[in-house]
């Protein structure tokens, strides 16, 4: 999802060992691990069996809120092309790589109501989808949308943050200078001093995760 062009970073080159309990396939505990923890931070998990049924549930999640604007962020190529196709069917406007920064990027994507990224991988004892960037337009459209959808592999779960320490860190090695890892776990979340918790006040408010299969 990540490129190593100077603006992303291949992630699957760096070495990151998975969880020993990682499988792949209709059966990996890491995914009902992960969706458990997710649905209990009121985030929304779906699983898609081809990158077509991905862009069915993306276009469903995006009339059901009424969006006119989508960004787009670190997808792979073929999920880009299909939900390029079914906005440009259903006339809704799209804004994806390579984007400009003339005139604000932060303005640009802050049009769009639903902001829809690639996540490098998730762990699953947190619900948390990691994304590694070297650039603002991944961790824009993951923050400033209302909703935000994450695109994750379904064999890119690892188990905690332990298991993902190795693959940060080679990260971090090969951009030493301006790279970026977001962790996202679900809605954001404000609290107050009457501990009154309120969604979606610093960040998305309605978080999806639809997990992918690897294409050969």
């Amino acid at each position: 999802m990540v490129t190593d062009d100077g603006n992303t970073l291949q992630y699957r080159s760096l070495q990151y060992p998975p969880s020993a309990s990682s499988t792949t396939g209709n059966n990996n505990p890491l995914l009902d691990t992960y969706k458990e923890h997710l649905e209990s931070l009121r985030g929304h998990f779906h699983r898609a069996s081809s990158m077509e049924r991905a862009t069915d549930i993306i276009l469903s999640i995006v009339r059901e809120t009424n969006a006119d604007c989508v960004a787009t962020a670190h997808l792979p190529e073929s999920l880009q092309t299909l939900i390029a196709g079914q906005c440009a069917e259903y006339g809704i406007e799209l804004l994806a790589e390579p984007y400009s920064y003339e005139g604000g990027l932060q303005n640009t994507i802050d049009r769009a109501q639903v902001g829809i990224s690639g996540a490098d991988f998730a762990i699953a004892q947190t619900s948390t989808l990691v994304e590694i960037t070297t650039n603002d337009d991944c961790r824009l459209v993951s923050s400033l949308p209302r909703t935000h959808i994450g695109i994750v592999y379904e064999d890119d779960f690892v188990d905690s943050l332990e298991h993902a320490s190795p693959v940060l860190r080679k990260a971090f090695a090969l951009h030493d200078k301006n790279c970026v890892a977001s962790f996202i776990s679900g809605p954001s979340r404000t609290g107050d001093i009457e501990l009154r918790l309120t969604l979606g006040v610093h960040g998305p408010e309605i978080v999806h995760t639809i997990v992918i299969p690897r294409e050969n």
